[in-house]
């Protein structure tokens, strides 16, 4: 009678744990990832085997126990140690779930927390460098202007108030950006207005220079181009024919 009452509890048990004594699933071995198991090998060498069960691989069809009786937060941790066994998964003859996986432990690597204050400061920097740069932009000017600006920006502040340039917010430099259309906005401020002069003066040479270059190459392509062209005379030339002469 209590032998019956014993099996009939230890039946109930299995039936909880989703496990009874029969040959494992890749499913219940994987659900049983961190849980303390009990397998039983097929012959002809039988054995049992009591330990938690550290991985169980879908691949290689490989299944890993750890027999040691040292107790971790995390069995399933890499760095765990213990006495493992490896075993096929087509050798298990029974397999039995003796108790649960702890909490922490669900079959797969901790997330680590991420950095939020480093995402978003990340974020705001690069949003701050393309306003940035989009501020450099002028709006509504010609390439000519937009090299003037750059090649100011590259040496003094410089920033667009409408097709204007401001240089370190000291002169204002109008269309069509000529030496002669430079004003100071601050009264007396003649050393800055005359170096802005200057600059603006090397800069326009130097635009100048290139888009002569510019020029003489173009040329010099054409004219190589119409040496190379070799005239063909049309399949429909209207000239006479010359008669041949009789008599040799």
């Amino acid at each position: 009678m209590a032998d019956t009452k014993r099996q009939s509890m230890n039946a109930k048990t299995q039936q909880a744990t989703g496990s009874g004594a029969a040959a494992p699933t890749d499913e219940a071995l994987s659900k049983a990832i961190g849980a303390r198991i009990r397998v039983t090998t097929a012959a002809p060498n039988t054995s049992t085997i009591e330990g938690t069960l550290f991985t169980a691989c879908p691949i290689t069809n490989l299944v890993a126990i750890n027999t040691s009786t040292q107790t971790s937060p995390n069995p399933t941790s890499p760095n765990q140690s213990g006495d493992y066994h490896i075993i096929p998964a087509s050798r298990i003859q029974s397999f039995q779930v003796i108790s649960p996986a702890p909490s922490v432990v669900d079959g797969a690597p901790a997330l680590q927390a991420l950095e939020t204050r480093a995402l978003k400061a990340r974020e705001a920097s690069a949003i701050a460098k393309l306003q940035e740069a989009e501020a450099r932009r002028g709006k509504g000017v010609t390439r000519e202007a937009q090299d003037i600006f750059d090649a100011f920006s590259r040496t003094m502040p410089a920033r667009w108030d409408g097709t204007s340039i401001v240089v370190a917010d000291a002169v204002v430099i109008a269309k069509p950006y000529r030496v002669d259309d430079c004003r100071a906005l601050v009264a007396n401020d003649s050393a800055a207005l005359s170096r802005v002069r200057k600059v603006l003066e090397m800069e326009r040479k130097k635009i100048e220079l290139r888009n002569a270059s510019a020029a003489i190459g173009s040329t010099n392509q054409f004219a190589r181009q119409s040496r190379d062209r070799v005239a063909v005379p049309s399949r429909f030339d209207n000239s006479p024919v010359p008669t041949p002469r009789k008599g040799g």
